[in-house]
């Protein structure tokens, strides 16, 4: 079976780091047995000067063909001063939402290799591996009306609506519920019911689903609570799930317990396990071109998406076997060198992940 791949590179460092996810494809075409067929197409900034928007028609429908996309980054400096329906990010948030993404999983998972590159106590993090479940189609982001208006006394006011249907809560927490079922068994909502009626509706339905799940242990926590937990005791999470505000802010917070949000990848899916695959950093214009951008969080994407949409999963073992060896042998890109290991750029950390898969 040969699988449809798209390849949205995007802007900043994504055409650098999507080489070297390219160059792991390629291998595991030419030495594992995969059968893909990629094609390439322009998204967010890419998008908008190619084409004049963000998410170019020809973009979007070769997303909708694929079997799985696999997206570099977006955005920059450059593009700041466009219209906001015209600026990279609206093309990402419209993929998302015109394939029905809802269901984003960030894992954070601490590679013991670089427990010396957490900010925080290596007892406090070894051993890390929570994955977070937020929702992405939904919320306060895409929220109706939303704007900025003039009020009488001629003071500008900005405005954004924060709403849930009770089926797109449905939707997220069978999501989580599924996943937690996977792993440990436990299962963390995170919310703000003492203060917000669309959080007060997300606990009672969750808490609802909680008895269709009778063999999942679950727990309730407010969002301000949980992003102090995760910084006092991480590892008492395995799961959590939340909404897209919340899950924005604390699967980045999160990232930084690993030691760099440049080892962390990303799945967005739909409700058939079509996917969209990023790293959850972003397009950091500032080393664009240096060649000094750590691939590893996307080939670390290319591992779920061979999980998850592609059911390849012994390729996807393969793959983060790999990532490992790399960090066994002591290869760093800049973003997690410490003392004694050594620094390379974005070319060799891929071509050593290459090296490895061989």
């Amino acid at each position: 079976m040969t699988h449809k791949i798209t390849i949205l590179p995007g802007d900043g460092i994504g055409p650098e780091i999507m080489a070297e996810a390219i160059k792991v494809l390629d291998v595991l075409q030419s030495a594992h047995g995969l059968s893909v067929a990629m094609e390439q197409a322009p998204v967010g900034g890419a998008g908008y000067d190619a084409h004049g928007h963000p998410l170019p028609a020809e973009t979007l429908s070769v997303a909708r063909s694929a079997d799985a996309i696999l997206l570099g980054s977006v955005g920059g400096p450059q593009w700041e001063t466009l219209e906001r329906h015209l600026r990279p990010e609206q093309g990402l948030l419209t993929l998302r939402s015109e394939l029905s993404l809802f269901s984003n999983l960030r894992p954070a998972i601490l590679y013991p290799q670089l427990a010396g590159a957490s900010t925080l106590k290596p007892e406090v993090v070894s051993g890390l591996d929570i994955m977070i479940v937020r929702e992405l189609t939904g919320g306060i982001y895409f929220g109706q009306p939303r704007g900025i208006r003039q009020l009488e006394n001629g003071e500008s006011q900005g405005f954004n609506t924060l709403v849930y249907s009770e089926s797109e809560i449905e939707r997220i927490g069978r999501s989580a519920f599924e996943i937690a079922r996977k792993r440990s068994g436990r299962l963390c909502s995170v919310d703000k019911a003492n203060v917000l009626e669309v959080s007060e509706l997300w606990r009672q339905v969750i808490t609802r689903m909680g008895d269709e799940y009778s063999d999942v242990e679950l727990s309730h926590m407010y969002v301000d609570n949980a992003a102090m937990q995760l910084v006092r005791e991480p590892k008492q999470f395995d799961v959590i799930v939340t909404g897209n505000m919340f899950g924005d802010i604390l699967s980045d917070a999160a990232a930084m317990l690993t030691g760099s949000i440049g080892m962390l990848p990303s799945a967005s899916l739909d409700c058939n396990n079509k996917g969209m695959y990023e790293p959850i950093h972003g397009s950091a214009p500032d080393i664009a071109g240096q060649g000094v951008a750590n691939p590893l969080a996307t080939i670390l994407s290319v591992a779920m998406m061979l999980r998850y949409s592609l059911n390849e999963v012994a390729l996807a073992d393969r793959v983060e076997a790999a990532v490992g060896t790399v960090l066994d042998s002591g290869l760093r890109t800049a973003d997690i060198a410490s003392d004694g290991m050594q620094t390379v750029g974005t070319t060799a950390m891929g071509d050593a992940v290459v090296a490895a898969l061989q």
